[in-house]
Parts: structure tokens; C-alpha cells; sequence
């Protein structure tokens, strides 16, 4: 069990055999965020936020970098080449209730030349560790119903998962387990 979420670091490999870090993510993250949300293609950009977005604001910024760890938890998958440190992905979850919630919402984005190498399932399962420690018992998420990559991440979760479909977006509720005590 992590003692606190805002020191969460732990070291993996991706499909591919490629050494990440999957860590929490810093204010100091904002000029890597930056460069990432740079790179993305329109789609991943839509699919992310539900509509097109050319650039992130200076309060989206902070929203994404400035996390409590208590109402919100997030996480980043970046690789280290020398002294530069590249975010390849993250993904967060955001507590429905203040007082013993039970329940939190789901978001992730992978870069584009990085989909398909297991970041998001990485970054869902440590996210879950996360939760369960801190007592959440389900994660919710909005899926648009033409990201079929996502929801096979869901879907190879190991997490029981129901879903429920409006007009192009599938609501998906995603059941956590009980807290791990034998994992980072």
C-alpha cells in the first residue's frame, strides 16, 4: 500500500519491451503536458475531451498539474532519454463526492505514436491500487462509443464491468476489488 499517492513511483516495461516510470504527476509536469497535448492527433484530442481543442488554458493546465491526491488521483507514464524526461500518457480519477465517496470518474489520454503498447492498461491498473487503498469501490468513465480501444481496455481489465449506451457515448462502471496489501 502507498503511503501517500503524491509519492507514487514505480518502474515497468511495456509491450515492446521499453523501461517506463509510472509515477504521480507534478505541477512540474505542465511544459511536458504541453509538449504531449503538441503531438496529438485531432482524434485522441476529441476523444479525450468530447469535442475539438486546439490548445489547453492556462486554468486546464493547472487543473491537470495541481492534483490534491485526495479528490484526485493522477498518474503519468513518461521514459527517460539522458535528462529529458517524455510524458507518453496519463490517466486520473476524480472522486464523485467530498465526504467517503465510492465512487470516482475515469479519463486517460495516451500519445499518439505510444497507443496500442499497453500505457492506458498500465495507468488503469495502478490507478485502481490507488483507489482501492483509498476506499473507492468503482471507477465510472463516458467512453464515445467509436473508441473501441478504450473500451478493450476496460473490457481486458480484470474488473467487472457493466455499461450502458446514450445515443454515442457508453457509460461504463468498472467494480474494484478489495484494497491490495501486497502490491506497490
Amino acid at each position: 500500500m502507498v503511503a501517500d499517492s503524491r509519492d507514487y513511483l514505480v518502474r515497468e516495461t511495456l509491450k515492446g519491451g521499453e523501461k517506463v516510470t509510472v509515477r504521480a504527476i507534478r505541477p512540474d509536469d505542465a511544459a511536458r503536458i504541453l509538449d504531449a497535448f503538441g503531438r496529438l492527433d485531432r482524434d485522441s484530442i476529441y476523444r479525450r475531451f468530447f469535442s475539438p481543442k486546439k490548445a489547453l488554458s492556462d486554468a486546464e493546465l493547472k487543473q491537470l498539474t495541481e492534483v490534491d491526491f485526495k479528490q484526485v488521483t493522477a498518474l503519468v507514464v513518461t521514459k527517460q532519454a539522458g535528462d529529458v524526461e517524455t510524458l507518453l500518457g496519463g490517466g486520473r480519477y476524480a472522486a464523485e463526492a467530498e465526504h467517503k465517496p465510492q465512487s470516482a470518474e475515469l479519463a486517460f489520454l495516451t500519445a499518439s505514436e505510444y497507443r496500442g503498447r499497453g500505457i492506458a492498461s498500465l495507468l488503469l491498473r495502478h490507478l485502481a491500487l490507488l483507489a482501492q487503498a483509498s476506499g473507492l469501490s468503482r471507477f465510472v468513465a463516458d467512453v464515445l462509443a467509436d473508441n473501441e480501444p478504450m473500451l478493450n481496455v476496460f473490457r481486458r481489465s480484470g474488473l467487472a464491468m457493466t455499461q450502458s449506451r446514450e445515443g454515442n457515448v457508453i457509460h461504463v462502471t468498472l467494480t474494484l476489488g478489495a484494497p491490495a496489501t501486497d502490491r506497490p
